[in-house]
């Protein structure tokens, strides 16, 4: 069955056209690509979707549209995410994306949303011995992160509101501008709200019994780029990458000491990443401090991949 998977976060849109065999276990990938869209730009402090981001969203689902008709995809399922959960108009958001694709976002829960990223993230890792069970997956998006336990199936899943666009807006936004490095004291605010937010995650998933850490969404796969040291961003190169803990806090710190000038400079970092990816670091690095995790298994392969799954 050839699918559509459409992944609407906080940061990005992101479309997944594959050819699924539910049979063999095989997705084999036909269109893949995604847009910076900042849908929840302003979100946590306005409770609602700003025009010009819904906008931006709605140009990227015409592209995408456009992709889906050529390429001739059976069916498609568009999930939307965090910022769609928390906003008082998200009916205008809704309608608009009926009328350009046809299809209804379905805005999933916190839970549903792990269990999608889990599926897309370890069923290609299940058969490999030099992974040991079980996993954590851990999906850093831009509004929420998302963490489950499992082996081959789900133990445990909980989603909580940290994420890389909302600690940047909570915390390195002054009067309308990100501070460019922020101060040790708006670094220490995020380390907190990240703290409470493992916290409550720990008090319904075990995130400590888990033996393989497998991080996902752009945050993660940007911090793999940079200590890869690609000279550009190479989906092959980061895919199933092992990032010990130490080149974790070492890209982590680079970027929260730089300027805007300075990350934007870097070679593999989306042009729309440059803002919010030193809080997407920390937040990471956070994740494994807590966990103990000596290494973070990359995985490209995430909630696009389990939205495709669910289809078929």
């Amino acid at each position: 069955m050839r699918v559509a998977a459409v992944d609407c976060g906080t940061n990005s849109i992101r479309l997944l056209v594959a050819d699924a065999n539910p049979a063999t276990g095989e997705l084999i990938e036909l269109d893949r690509r995604m847009t910076i869209v900042r849908l929840g730009q302003g979100v946590d402090r306005t409770g609602r979707l700003a025009p010009e981001a819904l906008e931006r969203t709605f140009a990227a689902c015409r592209e995408y549209a456009e992709v889906i008709r050529e390429l001739k995809a059976e069916r498609t399922r568009f999930v939307a995410t965090s910022a769609s959960r928390d906003a008082e108009n998200r009916d205008d958001f809704v309608r608009g994306v009926v009328e350009i694709l046809g299809v209804e976002p379905e805005v999933i829960s916190g839970d549903q949303e792990a269990e999608f990223s889990f599926t897309g993230a370890t069923r290609e890792l299940a058969g490999r011995a030099d992974l040991e069970r079980p996993f954590l997956v851990v999906d850093i998006g831009g509004g929420s992160t998302e963490f489950v336990v499992g082996e081959e199936h789900v133990r445990a899943a909980r989603s909580v509101d940290v994420g890389c666009v909302r600690m940047t807006e909570r915390h390195l936004v002054h009067q309308g501008t990100v501070t460019d490095p922020p101060a040790p004291d708006q670094i220490a605010a995020i380390r907190a709200d990240v703290q409470a937010a493992l916290d409550l995650a720990e008090a319904s998933v075990p995130l400590r019994e888990a033996r393989t850490l497998v991080g996902l969404a752009g945050s993660v796969t940007t911090v793999a780029a940079i200590a890869l040291e690609l000279p550009e961003y190479d989906s092959a190169a980061i895919h199933h990458a092992r990032i010990p803990l130490a080149k974790v806090r070492e890209v982590t710190e680079r970027l929260l000491t730089a300027t805007h000038e300075q990350r934007a400079a870097i070679p593999v970092l989306h042009p729309g990443r440059v803002d919010v990816i030193g809080a997407g670091a920390l937040v990471l690095q956070c994740v494994m401090e807590r966990t103990g995790a000596r290494e973070v298994v990359v995985s490209e392969h995430d909630i696009l991949d389990g939205i495709a799954w669910s289809i078929a």
